[in-house]
């Protein structure tokens, strides 16, 4: 029996959709397939293989190392590994033993930046075949379950803002190598415009020529683009995504953000989600998360109401969210940067309100009475966090609103006034409060819950002791 099979993965879906890629390798001009997964913090990361080898690998799966799963974002392991247990007290994490990439063939891809490359994203399993509890996309599928089995599926939309500069200088001399909890220097870049023109025509066609060759790839990579706008900022642009359900859209964000990092590096630029570059005069970037729930026996989008703005389930799902907040920060904001954000007048929330058609709220209502694209806004997210665990975390705190019925007051029509929760000043408040959340950790797992504390306050700690320029050596390149 494979590896696969042993997972419980070989499906006939699964069968036809590997049978395909494998007709699309024979058919083109292949050399290799990329296979990535997801890490902790939403990174891709792999290996790649000869396109002779890719049918056996479907089956068999690609070892490595556990310890990819224990490092913090310099890539630090932040977790002892060599003791009897390993990092986790079990066999299987013992002296840094491998644990296996399935590759899930229903994501094959074309890349068009790089035509004889293939490209599929890969599960994480154990050698059994046991999904590893660690594997954010498998966190994500267990909450897609857990809604499932209430009736109702996950639907999500994108609206996603970044930074995108000129390429000056790569640092890489011989004495700007990196080290594990030392990342090298980050690229010294300039602006592609000046910003403070929101929408302008002219700032766009600053940006054109390299903004046309990111939708050109991205569009070839068969991901829903909605749009491109400028933003407020310097340097700073918006692409947004059409609404779908299930995984897609988070495996869609983790391939967009990688794609135009390395379409930008290819063409002498440098993009980079990471939330508020330490470069002057810049805005901060977040990651608005649209949502809803369709009702699986009738199709009907579970958020709309015939009289009124939202349904009494889209109340409740909203007042989960809310009630939250707090805690479901340490995954739709993971990174210490991505609190500067949270500021009064200033376009993004500081507080666990909402309202309709406001955009200093944390969740925004839009839609009306007999609306079928009712829907939720989540404005809270910065863009550098692992699609999987937002998405999850919105599932669990949504739930749980629903399963106690729970209301979300009035709205707000004052953001920064009225008298509400205050979001996490930093990432530290936002570790305490999941460490105490237990809706939370019901619905992702004591196990995974600690594990994250103990990743990101490894991150906190080495902040600590960092200059000035951490957050810019930190995250300016890795997200």
């Amino acid at each position: 029996m494979s590896l696969v099979e042993r997972a419980g993965l070989w499906t006939d879906e699964r069968k036809a959709a590997a049978r395909e890629v494998e007709r699309r390798i024979q058919a083109g001009e292949l050399t290799v397939v990329r296979l990535s997964f997801a890490d902790q913090h939403g990174v891709l990361r792999g290996k790649t293989y000869v396109s002779g080898e890719i049918g056996s690998v479907m089956k068999s799966g690609v070892g490595f190392s556990a310890t990819m799963l224990m490092k913090d974002t310099a890539h630090r392991t932040a977790f002892s590994v060599w003791g009897p247990g390993g990092a986790f007290g079990a066999k299987e994490w013992e002296g840094a033993a491998d644990v296996v990439m399935l590759p899930d063939p229903s994501t094959f891809r074309v890349l068009p930046w790089a035509p004889h490359t293939g490209w599929m994203l890969c599960d994480i399993v154990f050698a059994d075949g046991r999904p590893v509890p660690l594997g954010t996309r498998h966190l994500y599928r267990q909450a897609l379950s857990s809604l499932a089995e209430r009736g109702y599926d996950f639907i999500a939309g994108l609206e996603v803002e970044f930074h995108l500069f000129k390429l000056e200088k790569t640092h890489l001399a011989l004495d700007d190598a990196a080290q594990p909890g030392q990342p090298g220097p980050p690229p010294e870049v300039s602006l592609l415009n000046q910003g403070y023109q929101y929408l302008t025509e002219q700032r766009y066609d600053e940006m054109d020529p390299i903004l046309e060759i990111l939708r050109a790839n991205i569009a070839d990579l068969g991901l829903p683009l909605r749009s491109l706008e400028v933003e407020f900022g310097p340097s700073q642009v918006e692409f947004t995504f059409g609404a779908r359900a299930g995984l897609e859209p988070a495996d869609a964000m983790v391939l967009f953000r990688s794609a135009v990092k390395q379409v930008a590096q290819r063409n002498g630029f440098h993009a980079t989600f990471m939330c508020r570059p330490k470069i002057p005069n810049v805005m901060s970037s977040g990651w608005h998360l649209h949502q809803s729930l369709k009702d699986r026996k009738s199709g009907a989008n579970a958020f709309m109401d015939a009289k009124e703005p939202l349904s009494p389930v889209g109340m409740q799902w909203m007042a989960g969210l809310l009630e939250h907040a707090p805690a479901a920060a340490a995954f739709s904001t993971p990174t210490l940067n991505g609190y500067e954000r949270y500021r009064p007048f200033s376009l993004a929330p500081d507080r666990a309100i909402w309202a309709r058609e406001n955009r200093g709220v944390m969740v925004r209502v839009l839609g009306g009475p007999g609306d079928p694209a009712t829907h939720l806004e989540n404005r809270v997210g910065e863009p550098a966090a692992n699609p999987y665990l937002y998405m999850a975390s919105q599932i669990v705190c949504g739930l749980d609103g629903v399963d106690r019925k729970l209301d979300p007051g009035p709205s707000a029509d004052t953001p920064y006034e009225t008298k509400a929760p205050m979001l996490p000043s930093s990432l530290a408040d936002a570790l305490a409060a999941l460490s105490g959340d237990k809706a939370l950790r019901a619905g992702l797992g004591d196990f995974f819950i600690d594990y994250y504390v103990n990743l990101k306050q490894a991150e906190i700690e080495r902040f600590s002791s960092g200059g000035d320029d951490w957050e810019q050596r930190e995250y300016f390149s890795i997200f």
